[in-house]
């Protein structure tokens, strides 16, 4: 059977998020426009310093559970990734939908609001109830699915 719009970028995003070089947790992200892809990402460490799964997770060892102290990682989150991502191309996301395997934490939060994404469909939740919140309060679409 042919997948809706939604579905299929979804799909493309858990595609990406096979890339992942967590240890915690594989996320991918798909944006687009008029069903066209803009940009992808997944969540991992800046480009040239070593992957957590070489040098281990200092969240692990640290004890910190999902949803906290995001400053202490290493890596950068799928949607971060891909908003970087088109910044790097000069790709405006202004008007965009984001696909992500997981919802957004706060921190991607206030890079999708001030990026003018205005919609983003996620798979799994995430413990973070302040992402929510400020979505609704920048009337984001959000679409779990």
């Amino acid at each position: 059977m042919r997948p809706t719009w939604d579905e299929y970028f979804m799909e493309i995003a858990n595609v990406a998020k096979k890339r992942s070089t967590c240890s915690r947790r594989q996320v991918g992200a798909v944006i687009v426009k008029e069903k066209r892809i803009l940009s992808t990402g997944y969540n991992g460490v800046p480009t040239g310093i070593k992957h957590c799964d070489e040098v281990g997770c200092l969240r692990d060892k640290l004890k910190i559970p999902s949803g906290e102290r995001h400053e202490l990682c290493r890596g950068l989150h799928a949607e971060q990734n891909a908003i970087v991502n088109a910044a790097n191309f000069g790709v405006s996301l202004k008007g965009s939908i984001l696909y992500s395997t997981t919802q957004p934490c706060i921190l991607c939060t206030k890079m999708i609001i001030n990026a003018g994404i205005e919609k983003v469909v996620y798979e799994n939740g995430y413990p973070d109830g302040l992402s929510l919140e400020m979505l609704k309060e920048a009337g984001i679409e959000l679409l779990q699915i």
